[in-house]
């Protein structure tokens, strides 16, 4: 079982629902996880670290501990329990300076770096689920594009949303989403249906990663 303290090296924040539990390390966006209840949830992200270290080196970065600091509970709702991450924390409103904002770009960027390599690496066809559900790779690949221009919408971003085999279209979605994530910000709230931008950038790069590692655990062996 992953080692807790009070004082841990990684904060993290738990969004509460009332089937499920979301554990998400505040400054490392991607590195998300649920369970059924606190202790599932952060058992899962201590587990998905070595997945998620190679997203941070490749941002150029120092990896982090999986031991935790629970610093927030904020509840959940009919999302949550869904199996989405769906509320930003209070921390979410500090001030970014833009040394921090850079870094929090930097690894939605290596996110997409890592799903690109993933969707390369992945057959076309994925098992399904005990009762056959499932996106196939492409599929998949289609919904994750869609939603970011979904959520570009969420910081002042907007873009028509690109086809899959629009390449240039999604570069030029992600390339205006990574100059938003990187400037610095005053902190605050925001405007009713907005993020702010540390939570836009875990949102975004949870829903890369977690379709990416769902693509390597539904690959045919």
């Amino acid at each position: 079982m992953v080692v807790r303290s009070l004082r841990g090296d990684t904060d993290v924040y738990l969004e509460v629902g009332k089937k499920k539990v979301f554990a998400a390390a505040l400054a490392w966006p991607g590195w998300s996880r649920s369970g059924k209840d606190e202790e599932q949830a952060l058992d899962a992200l201590a587990s998905y670290l070595p997945r998620y270290a190679p997203v941070v080196k490749r941002a150029g970065l120092a990896v982090p501990t999986d031991v935790f600091t629970v610093i927030e509970r904020i509840p959940g709702n009919t999302s949550t329990d869904f199996g989405v991450l769906d509320h930003a924390a209070d921390a979410d409103r500090a001030a970014l300076t833009a040394t921090h904002a850079r870094r929090l770009a930097a690894l939605v960027s290596a996110a997409w770096d890592a799903f690109a390599d993933i969707v390369a690496a992945t057959p076309t066809e994925l098992t399904k689920g005990p009762r056959g559900g499932g996106r196939d790779r492409d599929k998949m690949a289609d919904h994750v594009v869609g939603a970011e221009a979904s959520y570009a919408r969420k910081i002042g971003i907007r873009h028509k949303r690109p086809d899959l085999a629009d390449t240039a279209a999604i570069a030029a979605l992600r390339t205006d989403i990574i100059a938003a994530l990187s400037r610095p910000w005053a902190g605050g709230d925001v405007p009713h249906g907005s993020w702010p931008p540390a939570y836009a950038a875990r949102r975004i790069a949870w829903h890369v990663l977690d379709h990416a590692w769902e693509m390597q655990d539904r690959t045919p062996t």
